[in-house]
Order: C-alpha cells, then structure tokens, then sequence
C-alpha cells in the first residue's frame, strides 16, 4: 500500500495513480483479427472460438439458450436467492423509473411548433461476464443493463455470456435475465461475442448498442465497434474512495476498501482520512481482514500495486483530492455525510455514512452501478434510461413566422458563407 501524507500539492497523489490503465497496443491487434473474422464467417468463427477457449465439444446446437434450460436453471438456484434478487430487481425497477422521459411539444405564440420526441432504441445487446468456467456468475449486471433498457422501453434485449466447458450457462444468470424478460441468450463470451452483437451472426441481427463490463478483450472490441453501434462507456478497473474522519468504524473502512480490491489486480482502493489513529492502525487492520478472503491473492496484488492512504490536514483537503480523481465509488464515512454533498462535484456513485458501504449499491439499493471510471466521473454520468432512448428535435413553423424570420436567417448564412443555405429561405420569401 502507498502512503503519503497530503503537503498541497494535487500532483503527488495523482502520480500514484499513473499508468493504472493502459491498453497494450497488442491487445488491439488481436482483437482486430477476432472482430473482422466474425465479421467475415459469422456464426462458424463465433463456434471456433468458444471451442477454442470456452468449451471443447460446442456445437451450433447450443449456441442459443432454449426454454428448458431456463426452466431447469429455476431448480438449480436456492429460494432465499430468489426472494433477494426479486428484491433487487424491485428496488431498481424503482429508481429507474423516476428517469423516464416522455415526449413534448411547445406551441408558441406565433403559431410555431417546436418540440422533443423520446424514441427507444430498437435493439440492445448486453454482455455478461461468467469469470472463468462461470464461476463468478455476475447477475448484478443483469440487472442493472438490462431494467433501465426495459423501462426505456427497448423492444428487444440479447444477452451473451461464456459457457463453461460443459456448454452451460449459470443458472443463476438464466434465472435474473428471465426475471426481467430477456429470452434472447447466446453462450458466448470475449471479443467475438461484441462482434455477433455488432455485426449480427445467423440468425442474430446487429444491435443498435452494447452495453455491460468484461476483460480486456471485451473492452477494446466495445471500442472497435463504436461508430457501427453505440456503447455504454470504456470502462477501466474498478475504484473505491473513502473519505473518512475519527467517527469512521476501522472495521468497516478496511472492508470497504477490500470491497473493490478483490474485483482486479488493477482494481484500486483509496483512504483518505485526517485522522492519525485511523491513519496509524488501518493497513493492520487491511491485512487482518486481506487473510479471510477467498480471493486475498488477487485483493493482495491490487492493495501493493495500487491501494493509497493519504492523510490529510483537514477534510476540506480530502474533497479536494476526490474532485481531482473523480472516483467511481465515493464513500463518505464522516460525521455529516449530507452537508457534505454539496462538495463533490465529481463520482459515479456517493455513499453516505457507515450503513451504506458500495456493495448496498452494486446490489440492491436501485441506483446504477454502471459507472464512470479512471476519472472520467468529470463527464460522464452512470448507466441511465436515457442511455436506451434516441432523442429527435420537431419542428414546425407557419407562413407569417417564417417570413418574419427569413431575413435573419439569411443574414446568419450569409456571414457563414454558405449561400445554398440563404437561398433555402430566399426562394420561398420571393415567391409568395
């Protein structure tokens, strides 16, 4: 872990954040060859390449999820799963539906009629990661892409995920996109998966936007495809600030900032905190917690290589720093959280006092947990319901408006030179 005590000077904390995320030029070759093989042979590359790296024995035959595999998935998950996720799936269906946009027209004075239509887009396709032979089935993710694109009202949602090498889906997987209406699902995984969805295989059309996480190949086959569809954002490794004064539980601090080491090795978990007996007793405590995990290999590597304490003077100071990092996950655990908020100005997420760690919001509250990374938190917004709907300007104006408006636009082209433009409006004026 890196240790620094704060003297002022914003550019010491942010060169510990460096060279954090950096995509290998050789990452993008290979991914290039993947994307135009998919693009060339369709569903036969998608089959080479699950065989290859999936699953052995996969044929065309599985390619799709049937009926009955959703079906039996519902036997194979445990009851107090399902009342958790239906829990969660309500939460979020709540929260998302406060984002809904409704179309409008303004009609003005003079006759005019100027206005906004909200249109869906037609068809999104989401990527779900299995970890490595499913082992980590991320239903999360279920959730959050695919609630805000039913409540936008997206007429189909495809998903895609990696088999295990027995040609099979997590049934927990199976049962979280039933639950919200996704029956289009596809076993296959990484960048070939990302070139199916954008430039559609047998029997699987091109989508209008990918959306949901993935490795390194997932990542820069998403960047590849933007401009033939869209994309929910590059999203690098995941982050945890925490804020947190003398009120702050170590305990629970520790926890949360193992929360996202456990996620990646380049995962990075940041304390920032004005007091020195937190300061002096917390990377003890790390450890003590670092030892009980089922992942403290990968939660060790990510603390060494990119876990930071900063102690500051004051926690005017801490906002400071935070604003500069723009980090995907905030946590203020300090004695007045909500007078605070005024003060950030840049996170993905904001979590406020000691009872409501990250995982309350990866999981269950209903806000997103799709969200900015590597500071772009300073212009971008988390996953939404308008990240699922187009939006299309109307128009419409009389005869008397537009010849009380003519000259001044023909002003205004003319000063840009574009006289096509000027003459648009000219003919119509000289010829009533």
């Amino acid at each position: 872990m890196k240790k620094i005590v704060y003297n002022g000077k914003i550019d010491d904390v942010m060169k510990l954040l460096e060279g954090r995320f950096v995509i290998d030029e050789k990452y993008e070759s290979i991914v290039k060859d993947i994307l135009e093989n998919v693009k060339a042979y369709k569903t036969s590359s998608i089959i080479e390449y699950t065989k290859k790296y999936d699953s052995p024995n996969f044929t065309n035959s599985d390619l799709k999820v049937t009926k009955e595999e959703i079906e039996n998935a519902y036997k194979l998950v445990d009851s107090e799963f399902l009342v958790a996720i239906k829990k969660a799936k309500k939460n979020i269906e709540n929260f998302h539906k406060k984002q809904k946009r409704n179309s409008w027209m303004d009609f003005g004075e003079n006759g005019e009629m100027l206005g906004m239509k909200i249109t869906p887009l037609d068809r999104v396709g989401l990527y779900v990661p299995g970890g490595t032979g499913g082992s980590t089935p991320l239903v999360s993710s279920v959730l959050m892409n695919g609630i805000p694109a039913r409540i936008a009202g997206v007429n189909e949602i495809v998903m895609v995920t990696p088999p295990n090498n027995k040609n099979e889906i997590s049934p927990f997987l199976l049962v979280a996109a039933d639950l919200i209406g996704i029956k289009d699902i596809y076993k296959m995984g990484s960048a070939w998966a990302i070139g199916a969805l954008a430039y559609g295989i047998e029997g699987l059309e091109p989508v209008n936007k990918i959306v949901g996480p993935g490795n390194i190949y997932v990542t820069v086959a998403k960047k590849m495809v933007y401009g033939t569809v869209d994309i929910d954002m590059i999203a690098g490794p995941s982050e945890i600030l925490i804020i947190a004064d003398n009120s702050a539980n170590i305990k629970y601090i520790a926890a949360d900032f193992l929360s996202q080491a456990e996620h990646d090795p380049m995962a990075a978990s940041i304390l920032i905190t004005d007091s020195e007996e937190i300061a002096s007793k917390f990377e003890n405590e790390v450890q003590i917690q670092l030892n009980k995990l089922s992942r403290k290999e990968i939660a060790k590597e990510s603390v060494e290589k990119n876990g930071i304490m900063i102690l500051v003077k004051n926690i005017e100071d801490a906002f400071k720093i935070s604003n500069e990092i723009a980090p995907e996950h905030l946590e203020l655990q300090i004695k007045a959280p909500f007078e605070s908020i005024p003060k950030i100005k840049n996170a993905g997420a904001i979590f406020l006092g000691q009872y409501t760690p990250e995982p309350i919001g990866d999981y269950f509250a209903g806000p997103n947990h799709v969200l900015p990374t590597n500071m772009t938190a300073k212009f971008y917004s988390p996953l939404n319901v308008d990240d699922f709907i187009k939006k299309t300007s109307i128009l419409y104006y009389p005869k008397d408006l537009f010849m009380k408006s003519a000259d001044h636009v023909i002003r205004i082209a003319e000063v840009e030179g574009l006289d096509a433009h000027a003459n648009s409006i000219r003919v119509r004026k000289e010829g009533s």
